[in-house]
């Protein structure tokens, strides 16, 4: 007798069977803009991040634990409930410092809270607006800086104005009643007292500090900046005469250290021999120094080489040292690198040769922008680091074939870089080059004077040993090499012009 098929067990047809329950994931919860599901999440994920807590809560993350998401305080200035406002704030900050950093300036527009959090991921900042410190609104607004450039601020500029100043190390508007004898009027920088209340201030609320730059403080301000940042280790400071470098003494770990002196058309402030001594036996952990517009002379070079045994780089800037001040470096007996840039002379006096000594441990010479016409300055320069292994040489103005010559005596010499030197010619570049045994690396760039067609087979070997060349001496040909073919450059040819 037939059955039906709900009555024969081994009958063909299949039943519809129910789908399991299937626990849905977060992608599932969002796309399906199930609400519900999504806050019983957000609830667990808060619950969690408090228990996780060491710390007690405060009462305003207490009231927090209280709400819902369904509260009416959620929703009462949005249309939409604000998921945030139930995480804590160690979890939202986290949560926050994932983002990139251009995102921040955005973040801190939300509300309050996230203005609040999103301050205390900037570390490095720099102020135009002095009143902004004084009030208190900068460490409350940003309480972990680590850097901060106080030197634009410390400028009395008008915004509107239609002068500005503009050199490499800073740029400022400045009115015309401001400027007298080449040089902004004292007038136009705050006063060394508003200066040190404003670092007090600082100080105060920002104790991790580890970079300030600042200008026209005093002894007081450096003293207390030592005293409260313990963290500090690179300062760069502005327009201070000699006797307010006493205040370094406060700065025990103090390890980079830039010292601008003057500042064509801006000030012109006075930092000898006396400075750079107080300088020296005050920050004896100095790894780098770079010394801007400074003036000086043996002694006071002698005196940094003597005292900050630990200084690896120096660098001296549109420097006015008096005559003989090369022979000191011999003193600094851990030097690594000296960088000169922007100087107008060498050493106008630089005295007998038996009197120079040398950097035993030199490795690197960088001379950049600099006036090279002095053969016997630049001869005195190559004898005392003639054991350097680097040197590098960018848009320096009168080295032809006999001041580069003098650089014959580095015989350990394993890189030279040679860039903007229109002077040097290539029998100049070969003479020299083919004393150097140990040469490994050589970098000619923009030396119009040094042809392709004047190498010598000799020349040619030797570029055929080396581990790196970079060649191309002649820029004005690598420029017609590249447009060959193109009918651009020639009379009568292609326009770079739209029709």
């Amino acid at each position: 007798m037939p059955t039906s098929p709900e009555e024969n067990p081994n009958s063909k047809v299949k039943s519809s069977a129910p789908a399991k329950n299937r626990r849905l994931s977060l992608s599932d919860i969002w796309y399906n803009k199930d609400t519900q599901a999504l806050k019983q999440l957000v609830l667990q994920i808060r619950a969690q991040s408090v228990s996780n807590s060491t710390t007690p809560p405060s009462e305003s993350e207490s009231d927090i634990q209280t709400l819902t998401l369904d509260d009416p305080e959620l929703t009462r200035f949005s249309s939409a409930p604000d998921y945030t406002a139930v995480l804590s704030d160690k979890l939202l900050l986290s949560v926050l410092s994932k983002l990139p950093e251009q995102q921040h300036i955005s973040n801190s527009l939300v509300c309050k809270r996230w203005c609040k959090l999103s301050g205390k991921l900037v570390r490095s900042i720099r102020l135009l607006d002095w009143e902004f410190l004084e009030s208190g609104r900068l460490s409350y607004r940003f309480p972990c800086l680590i850097d901060i450039d106080l030197v634009r601020a410390c400028v009395k500029s008008r915004r509107n104005s239609g002068i500005v100043m503009s050199h490499r190390l800073i740029s400022v508007h400045l009115d015309s009643s401001s400027i007298h004898g080449g040089f902004a009027r004292k007038e136009g920088f705050l006063g060394k007292e508003v200066v040190d209340g404003g670092v007090k201030v600082l100080a105060e609320g920002c104790a991790n500090l580890r970079r300030i730059a600042l200008m026209s403080a005093s002894v007081e301000g450096l003293g207390y900046l030592g005293e409260k940042c313990e963290t500090l280790q690179e300062l760069e400071l502005h327009f201070c005469d000699d006797f307010a470098l006493k205040g370094l003494f406060g700065c025990r770990n103090l390890q980079i250290l830039k010292l601008v002196g003057c500042i064509d058309g801006l000030y012109n402030s006075m930092v000898s021999d006396i400075g750079l001594t107080i300088l020296a036996q005050g920050c004896k952990r100095l790894l780098k120094l770079e010394l801007v517009g400074c003036e000086g002379s043996y002694d006071g070079i002698k005196a940094i080489g003597q005292c900050c045994q630990m200084l690896e780089e120096l660098i001296l800037c549109d420097h006015r040292m008096d005559g003989g001040w090369l022979s000191a470096l011999s003193y600094c007996s851990n030097l690594k690198t000296l960088k000169l840039h922007c100087c107008k002379v060498l050493d106008s006096s630089p005295g007998p040769d038996e009197h120079l000594g040398s950097c035993s441990t030199l490795e690197e010479l960088h001379l950049q922008q600099c006036q090279l016409r002095d053969k016997q300055g630049v001869r005195t320069l190559f004898l005392v680091c003639r054991n350097v292994r680097e040197l590098v040489f960018g848009d320096c103005w009168g080295l032809d074939d006999a001041i580069f010559a003098a650089a014959s005596v580095c015989r350990s010499l394993r890189f030279l870089s040679l860039e903007g030197c229109s002077l040097l010619t290539t029998e100049g570049l070969d003479s020299v080059v083919q004393s150097w045994k140990e040469l490994e690396r050589l970098k000619v760039v923009s030396c119009n004077n040094i042809k392709d067609s004047e190498i010598t087979p000799e020349l040619a070997t030797l570029f055929s040993v080396l581990k790196e060349l970079k060649w191309r001496p002649d820029s004005r040909s690598f420029l017609s090499s590249g447009l060959e073919g193109t009918g651009i450059g020639q009379k009568g040819g292609r326009s770079l012009r739209r029709k």
